[in-house]
């Protein structure tokens, strides 16, 4: 084996790229790449822990994605998603006597919109709730609160 030489440090180096480089200004070079990609490797490993505490840190949108699983719309007893839920998932003429004129929030987690109506047989004032993680976390302010008889599905829009 022959007898190999610390490399120098890398505040002692020139920075000189091309041809005719030598041997110890090549492992400048490589040192430096090799810093840049620890440097990148560190970046991405920590950017998860860089979220926003709003969104890594909400009880409400890690409760709401427990609340109301896909496919489903929760009809809350109390504003602001409050009290114990029915859960619908699909178009219902007549809402279960457990959530029935019982409505005070609602939360749409299906990929269809959601219409409430203050009837039966989808009839009377109602309010569209947007597919997809729409809600609406006060029916009084659509005079809708406590008036929840029906509710139906379909893929037209809101509006």
């Amino acid at each position: 084996m022959g007898r190999t030489e610390p490399l120098p440090a890398v505040a002692d180096l020139p920075i000189v790229t091309g041809p005719g480089m030598i041997p110890h200004q090549h492992a400048r070079c490589r040192v430096i790449k090799n810093l840049m990609r620890a440097a990148a490797i560190a970046t991405l490993a920590l950017a998860p822990m860089a979220v926003p505490a709003s969104a890594s840190s909400t009880p409400s949108a890690v409760r709401a994605a427990i609340d109301c699983p896909y496919g489903y719309v929760r009809i809350y007893p109390e504003i602001n998603f409050g009290g114990q839920p029915g859960a619908v998932d699909g178009s219902v003429k007549d809402l279960p006597s457990a959530i029935r004129d019982r409505g005070s929030s609602i939360r749409n987690n299906s990929d269809r919109t959601a219409r409430v109506y203050e009837k039966r047989n989808h009839s009377g004032r109602h309010v569209c709730v947007t597919r997809s993680g729409g809600s609406i976390h006060d029916l009084r302010g659509y005079n809708l609160n406590d008036q929840t008889r029906s509710l139906k599905n379909n893929r037209n829009d809101c509006g």
